[in-house]
């Protein structure tokens, strides 16, 4: 595609690629302005006494425990 525009328009292929890139660019930002993206909030359903805002704190501790208990039993073996 890119070498037959070239051959049309007489350009080099650097040219012809920077223009093709910035013409895709603009299309897509066209777009997106056109269609806002909304955001539908949805209930967690976490339980009470977990906070969402630690979440990764609390799979931190997960994953310790699990590889603390790997390590006991690779020790008993």
């Amino acid at each position: 595609m890119l070498r037959d525009a070239m051959h049309r328009t007489r350009r080099t292929f650097k040219e012809t690629l920077n223009a093709a890139l910035r013409a895709g660019l603009v299309g897509k930002t066209r777009q997106a302005r056109k269609i806002p993206f909304l955001v539908k909030a949805r209930p967690m359903g976490l339980r009470t006494g977990i906070d969402p805002t630690s979440l990764n704190k609390l799979a931190d501790d997960l994953e310790v425990d699990a590889f603390l208990e790997k390590a006991r039993r690779r020790k008993k073996a």
